[in-house]
Order: C-alpha cells, then structure tokens, then sequence
C-alpha cells in the first residue's frame, strides 16, 4: 500500500501523559514514534508508585499497553533523550513534524540544606531511587541499588509521597524485625492488614517488637498536608471539611503503620560524623498569612542513621531544553509550547510539576488536542479530508519509519509491543508470595 503523506510526531516517555498523546495522535490516523528511557513504558506507575498499589498498577499498565500496541504508534525503548538522542538531534535533524515531551519528573528536588547531597548513600537517600529500589529488590534477577533500611529513620516530607515512603520503612523494618523471631512476613500482607493487626495474629505488640518508629518532619501543619484536594473556589466549610480530611488520612496512615510525625518545623543543618551524615538539625516554623515563617532560636538536633528527603519530584535537566527553575519554560500551559521552539510542545507532570495520574492525562489531553487541531491541523475523519502543511511527503515518512526501526533494532526490539511486554514484564512480589485480597 502506498504511503500517505500525514503528520509524523515524536512522543519522548511513553506513561500516561506520553502514551495517552500518543492514543490520541494515532486515533487521528497520525504516525507516532514514543521514545522511553525504561524497556517499559510504565514510567512512575512500574518504579514510582509503591508495590502494594496491585489493582490500580495492572489496570494502569494494561491501558499504556493498549494505547502503544495501536498500529500508528511506533515504540523505542531503552532510549534517553540527552543520552542516546541529543535534543537537538531529535529537534533540528530528524525532520518530525512536532516533538512530544513527556518525559515527567524523575529528579527529587533538593533538601534545602547546604552540602548535604555529598552524604547521598551515606546516611542519605532519596525518593525516587529509594522508592524504585523498594518496587523491584524481591525480584530474583534485581540488579540495581542495593538501600537498606533503618530504624528511627528520619523523613523530610510532607505529601502522599513522603507517606508511601515512611510506609517503606516501617514495613521493611517490621519484616525484618519479624524475622529475627522466626515470623516470615511480606510487605504486601503487613500493607493490607495494618502492622497492629498483623503483631496481634502473631502474640505480639509492637511494644514487645520493639521496632523504633520513623519520623516524618514537615515545615507546615498537618491540615496543610495535600493528601486531600482543596479547589480554588471552594467555600470556607467546604476547604475546612477537606483540611479535616486531611488529618483523618494522616491518622490513620499513623495508627496503621506506627510512624511518628512532626509538625511545623524545617531542616537547616546536617549533622556528619565519621564522613556519614548522622541527623539533620531542624527549625521551628509557624505559618503565617499561609507563608512558612521561620522561629529562629527554636532549633534542636535530631540524630538518626538514615535520613530520607521526600519534598517532590522535578523534570532531569536535559541539554538544549530551557527551564525557569524546576520546570521546563513554556509559552503557555494550555498549550505545552516550549518558548523558542515552533514544534515542540511539553505535558504531563514537566509541565504541572505534580505527579497525579489523571491530571498527567488530562493536560497530555488538552495538549495534544491543541497540536491536532491548532499546530498540524490535522482534522479526524469525522471533519472531513486530511490537508496539512505539518504533513510530510512519503518519502520522509518512509526514512523516518526506517530510522525508527534502526533503532528499535539497536536494542533487540523487533516491534513486536505485546511480546515484548510478555517477555519482560518483572516477576511480581504478589507471585513469590502468593498474595491476594
């Protein structure tokens, strides 16, 4: 069949804002090529969000897998932008008739405390990598970091991030504890059951157990915490309601799974000894007008073997794409467009700087809406015949599908998506296990 002459775009990270522009472009008859870092393109659903979350993980996953398995869609994994493509390779000599990037926020930001980065895995862990060692270390292959837990860690958070992680370690720490006394348990038992109710099946406290608690410090209140949603317009006993939420949620997380928690106040210092980093030495704060004020003279040490910062995720800097502090600088973040750049449009969480599944979708939605109709003009069937200046003629359609298919083939790729899938989707720990609800 002879080629048609249609739009070609670059989707770069294949998840939920990457795979759901990807859908959608191909739903259009456009041709899509979705470059991933990982051999999967599950992005923070497979190495993000905690392996406990089973149901919403497969339902998640199974819809990145039908959206890539389209047949305009053509999938790239083991490619890194900034690593095996240049930016400005993929922009400038390609020949794309408009670049995607999706690429999300796999970068913690900062602790805010001078030199502390040089005790990163001593003493110090981060999020992310923390939270991807803990989904994938059961599996009988694991080659990545090797973390390991401690007690009486501290945390330095204060979303549902930093709740999964302070989860972690009570859950890590429990087990191991557990088994110490002969007890074999796994993380998805004690996460579904509570670790109370899992110590009193077994004749146990947590007392006579004798784990020591995590500790998870955060600069506001705990009806500041975004673990539920406040609207923009929403009324005074409607936003008091939620703040109200917010405090159940974090009670119950409490009484669950045993960590402490403190409020208003922010670290300032490290505390090192023997070239580890030992505690963190913290600030009282009180918020005022909504503002963080600092309490100086409030300040007082807390010393701890393992110091975990959960305070956000941020898009990896990558070269020859400008940003404005954490994010990526766009014209406009109904449109994605990246200033400076005609063809070249962000969405998802580079752009909203937050890691929520339907919101990542919903602005890859909007996005790629904007692209379709506004920038390639390329109208659905629906509207009529397909006449687009964005279109590119046969023949670098064809070069394009060829250069795609070299490097599909540089990785072992054969463009079979759904094999693929099968062949290296990772042993789950609910298989080793033999776990259910």
């Amino acid at each position: 069949m002879k080629t048609q002459s249609k739009p070609f775009v670059a989707v770069v990270g294949g998840a939920c804002a990457g795979s759901e522009a990807a859908y959608q472009l191909a739903q259009r008859g456009i041709y899509v090529a979705v470059f991933d870092q990982q051999t999967l393109p599950y992005g923070k659903i497979e190495d993000g969000l905690p392996k406990w979350h089973i149901k919403l993980r497969n339902k998640e996953e199974a819809k990145i897998d039908s959206k890539i398995s389209h047949p305009n869609v053509f999938f790239v994994p083991q490619t890194k932008l900034g690593r095996d493509i240049s930016f400005e390779e993929l922009v400038n000599d390609w020949g794309f008739s408009a670049v995607l990037l999706a690429s999300g926020a796999w970068r913690d930001r900062p602790l805010p405390v001078e030199g502390v980065d040089e005790y990163v895995e001593k003493g110090l862990y981060y999020q992310n990598p923390f939270v991807e060692w803990f989904n994938h270390h059961h599996e009988p292959e694991y080659k990545g970091r090797d973390y390991h837990v401690e007690e009486n860690a501290i945390v330095v958070g204060g979303g549902l991030a930093s709740i999964d992680v302070v989860k972690i370690l009570m859950l890590e720490t429990t087990v191991n504890a557990l088994e110490k006394r002969g007890i074999n348990a796994d993380v998805l038992t004690l996460e579904h059951q509570g670790i109370p109710r899992f110590l009193e099946k077994h004749g146990l406290t947590p007392e006579e157990l004798g784990v020591k608690p995590c500790t998870l410090f955060y600069r506001r209140r705990n009806i500041d915490m975004p673990l539920s949603t406040i609207p923009a317009d929403a009324t005074p006993e409607r936003a008091e309601k939620a703040k109200m939420v917010r405090v159940k949620i974090l009670k119950n997380a409490q009484e669950k799974f045993l960590f402490n928690f403190m409020e208003r106040c922010k670290p300032i210092d490290k505390i090192v000894e023997n070239g580890r980093l030992v505690g963190l030495v913290f600030q009282r704060t009180e918020i005022v007008d909504g503002r963080v004020k600092s309490l100086p003279g409030t300040e007082f040490e807390v010393r701890s073997p393992l110091t975990i910062s959960s305070i956000g995720s941020i898009p990896e800097p990558i070269p020859g794409i400008p940003t404005k502090g954490e994010l990526f600088v766009i014209s406009d973040e109904n449109t994605g467009k990246l200033d400076d750049f005609e063809h070249v449009f962000a969405l998802g969480n580079a752009v909203t700087g937050r890691g929520n599944i339907r919101e990542s979708e919903l602005h890859s939605r909007k996005v790629v809406e904007y692209v379709m109709n506004e920038f390639l003009k390329w109208p659905s069937e629906e509207e009529g015949p397909a006449i687009s200046g964005r279109a590119l003629p046969a023949e670098q359609i064809e070069a394009l599908k060829n250069r795609v298919k070299e490097m599909q083939a540089r990785v072992g790729y054969d463009g079979d998506y759904q094999k693929w899938a099968a062949q290296h989707r990772p042993v789950r720990l609910e298989e080793l296990v033999n776990f259910s609800k």
